[in-house]
């Protein structure tokens, strides 16, 4: 051994667990991102320290995951954070798990690891809890979880700081978003804070999360999915409110995501912060990730449609043009990142492209965006719905892949954009499949907490009917526009929508409705089918 021992990384893939299985040896998962301050910092001194690396490359197989790369091998190993440490056998089976370990914490763990080892071999390894339910708790849907949710959101609230929960503190955008409806002074306590403690006014975006109870001490990485979820709440509750202060943050939020993060087709992952030690400059991946930036269309043209503004209008449609032709197959089938080794048919993947298509159908009036939204569901629905449930890909490949795993967060987004996407095709069959999606998880309402409270929203969205809006114009028009900005963040609408006279707008909730010409008469005409 010589002081320039180095890890010899292996790739995530079927060749690292087949030689571990010729040498009969455990696999080390290291689970790490481009943008995690501790994932560089374990580098530099744990993985970079000889004898650690001497240790790994004679007794294990040792294999490094970007977890942006790979969101389905986070969703099985991630330990609550990264980096993730994970041990495993050959299966892929867990032997132990830590999050950052230094030199000290990570040759304990190897002695640990490499006893239990040669004392079971195989025998070492458990599978995960989430993977041994084979089916999630299902029930009916009723108005209780929606009832339940709502009292956590009330319940958990922190009235003194805004947000939820304790530290670290993160922002939960679809928490904030259930709040708008429900109990919206929350939800803007909650923005306000975010906006003091995590946007960053010199530069622009959100930072992930707070490190403290009053939103201080910032992690300062910047994720597309997470500024751009931010972007769409602090659009929403422009629209209720009208105030500035929550336009003002979307929109230089936006021109933080073009200014940093456009590839010239699309918007990249992640910026995390330099290595001031080092004086290097922020660590940006320009990869283009499929679930991220359809995210980012969904939340760039609903800032647009609320406030007419060109920039996200624009980005949103280029970005959409780059999803459909460089990730969406004929047959509706979602590729990560253009790369023939990314993984496919990830349930966010195709989620998320199903609710940016929408979008772009109610705010562009963009009819091919139809078709998009259509070919991918049913692609999603034909390739990972079974038993009344969508799983998150499909079940194969290395590790625990090929274990089935119903993921609560990934069938909710799933199910909101079937409920989108039923109402602007009149397919009820949609319909049926969101609510069979949600019913999977019915059985242990009682359990959910405020992180998933969208869950809630869309079991509402299931009891109730919900308001749409046909409009009989072009795209642009006022009687549109006006469509848009009615303050119902749920509300669909259909511009150039077949069945009202030219010129007029449908306004419907349930088996009920009012033709309207004039775009001051449309909040009047939702207001008294509200109230009916």
């Amino acid at each position: 051994m010589t002081d320039g021992t180095r890890v010899e990384w292996r790739e995530w893939g079927e060749a690292a667990f087949d030689e571990a299985r010729r040498r009969g040896t455990p696999v080390l998962l290291a689970l790490t991102a481009t943008w995690c301050g501790e994932c560089h910092e374990m580098d530099a001194r744990t993985y970079a320290e000889p004898r650690i690396a001497a240790n790994l490359n004679d007794g294990f197989v040792p294999v490094r995951v970007d977890v942006d790369r790979h969101p389905r091998v986070r969703e099985r190993y991630n330990v609550g954070g990264f980096p993730s440490t994970v041990f495993c056998t050959p299966d892929g089976k867990r032997i132990a798990s830590a999050g950052f370990l230094g030199p000290d914490g990570m040759r304990d763990v190897l002695d640990r690891v490499r006893e239990r080892w040669d004392t079971s071999g195989a025998d070492a390894g458990r599978m995960p809890r989430s993977l041994r339910d084979d089916q999630p708790p299902r029930g009916p849907v009723t108005d209780r979880i929606e009832e339940h949710l709502a009292g956590q959101v009330d319940g958990g609230f922190d009235a003194e700081f805004g947000g939820w929960g304790d530290a670290p503190k993160f922002p939960l955008p679809r928490t904030i978003e259930f709040a708008l409806k429900r109990d919206q002074a929350k939800a803007r306590q909650t923005l306000d804070a975010v906006t003091r403690g995590l946007f960053d006014e010199e530069a622009g975006g959100f930072f992930r999360y707070a490190r403290t109870r009053d939103w201080g001490d910032p992690d300062r990485a910047k994720l597309l999915a997470d500024n751009a979820a931010l972007v769409r709440a602090f659009a929403h509750a422009y629209c209720y409110t009208g105030e500035d202060a929550y336009r003002r943050p979307a929109v230089r939020t936006v021109e933080y995501l073009t200014d940093a993060l456009w590839n010239g087709s699309a918007f990249g992952g992640s910026q995390g912060p330099g290595d001031a030690d080092a004086d290097t400059g922020p660590r940006t991946d320009l990869t283009a990730f499929a679930d991220s930036n359809a995210l980012a269309v969904d939340a760039l043209l609903t800032l647009a449609a609320y406030t007419d503004a060109e920039q996200p209008r624009e980005y949103a449609q280029r970005t959409l043009a780059t999803l459909r032709s460089e990730l969406v197959d004929d047959e509706g089938a979602v590729q990560h990142y253009a790369d023939p080794d990314a993984p496919t048919l990830v349930l966010a993947d195709q989620a998320w492209t199903v609710a940016a298509a929408l979008r772009a159908v109610q705010v562009l009036g963009d009819e091919d965006a139809l078709a998009l939204a259509r070919r991918v569901a049913d692609q999603t629905v034909e390739s990972l719905f079974a038993d009344g449930v969508f799983r998150d890909g499909p079940a194969e490949g290395p590790g625990l892949l090929d274990q089935t795993f119903h993921p609560l967060d990934g069938n909710v987004e799933m199910a909101d954009a079937l409920l989108d996407l039923a109402v602007l095709t009149g397919e009820e069959r949609y319909r049926e499949v969101a609510s069979d999606a949600i019913g999977a998880f019915a059985g242990a309402w009682d359990r959910l907490g405020v992180r998933v409270a969208g869950y809630g929203a869309v079991a509402a969205r299931l009891q109730r009917p919900g308001l749409s809006i046909r409009v009989a114009t072009d795209p642009g028009s006022d009687l549109h526009r006006a469509a848009l900005r009615v303050a119902d963040h749920e509300a669909v609408v259909r511009p150039r929508a077949p069945g009202p006279d030219a010129g007029t707008a449908q306004v419907t909730v349930g088996d009920r409705s009012r033709t309207v010409t004039a775009p001051a008469d449309l909040a009047e005409a939702v207001a008294e089918l509200a109230a009916e």
